[in-house]
């Protein structure tokens, strides 16, 4: 299958307004300024490929495949490599690594080299570069790139969550917003299971949903432009790692249905839960969810 070149979407998360806290300076912190640049690298490969005609394969597990996964995981994993030739990496189009030995480490990188693969066969420009920095199961760092759109999410444990609206344009500070009335939901562009009598449960009957492919819904929620994602149905720890620390350093939070924070590295499996992002922390979303009959 090859998908002919078409005009590159409009699509951005511009067009929400930032919150009035938000300030313009740079993270003081070089670790994420270079994986930010490396994320820029990467979005260059793909955009290489994106603007051509390209075969799309299917993996067993009968997701999508091209070469522009291929070719962003090429520049990122040489790229992690320069910076620390020992940390090890898990990425989705790696082989990885029993977990005899992968439940040893305290720190490692989680990369998806091309989050939202069925976004970018359907040239709608809604897929991300995500690599994250994972220690003692925790996302401690975190980047999020948009490649058509050149936005970049960026966020450190303790340094706070940060957007820079296309290359070379300044830092700017972002935050979670309070639970809007009405609320505004994102959901997934292409996966289904974001029941909409279970939002109605956890937000009450009057609220907005947002379409949003990759981890764009979670960089949407840590902008204060929406205030959950629900997501039910199966998701890859290298999906969410990226963008729940991004999510966190804004304000915000991701649980799972029993309203406990997402970590990683759990098991054999790479799965993670279903989960519950949320911009508004200081609610029991806990208590919501048992209310709403989850788990």
């Amino acid at each position: 299958m090859s998908p002919k070149a078409a005009p590159l979407p409009r699509f951005s998360l511009r067009a929400n307004t930032l919150p009035d806290a938000c300030v313009t300076h740079t993270p003081d912190h070089p670790l994420l300024l270079d994986i930010g640049l490396l994320a820029r690298r990467a979005g260059d490969a793909i955009m290489a490929i994106y603007r051509e005609d390209f075969d799309v394969e299917m993996k067993s597990d009968h997701s999508p495949l091209t070469a522009a996964d291929l070719a962003a995981q090429k520049v990122i994993v040489a790229g992690l490599a320069e910076l620390d030739p020992v940390l090890p990496v898990v990425s989705e189009e790696a082989s990885q690594l029993p977990w005899q030995e992968r439940h040893a480490w305290s720190r490692y990188w989680l990369v998806d080299p091309l989050d939202g693969t069925r976004e970018f066969v359907k040239r709608n420009g809604e897929f991300t570069v995500n690599i994250a920095l994972i220690e003692n199961g925790k996302p401690v760092l975190g980047v999020v790139l948009a490649p058509v759109t050149e936005e970049l999410f960026a966020a450190a444990r303790g340094y706070g969550a940060w957007w820079q609206v296309q290359r070379d344009a300044e830092w700017e500070r972002i935050s979670t917003r309070e639970l809007a009335n009405p609320p505004v939901a994102a959901g997934s562009r292409s996966h289904g299971g974001s029941s909409e009598l279970t939002l109605r449960r956890l937000l009450g009957e009057e609220f907005q949903l947002h379409a949003l492919g990759s981890s764009l819904k979670f960089c949407l929620i840590a902008r204060g432009s929406a205030d959950v994602y629900l997501r039910r149905g199966p998701t890859s720890e290298w999906d969410t790692a990226a963008a729940q620390c991004v999510l966190e350093e804004a304000g915000g939070a991701v649980l799972d249905l029993n309203g406990v924070p997402l970590h990683y590295n759990r098991g054999e499996s790479l799965l993670n839960p279903e989960f519950l992002a949320v911009g508004d922390a200081g609610i029991d979303w806990a208590a919501r969810l048992r209310e709403a009959g989850l788990p």
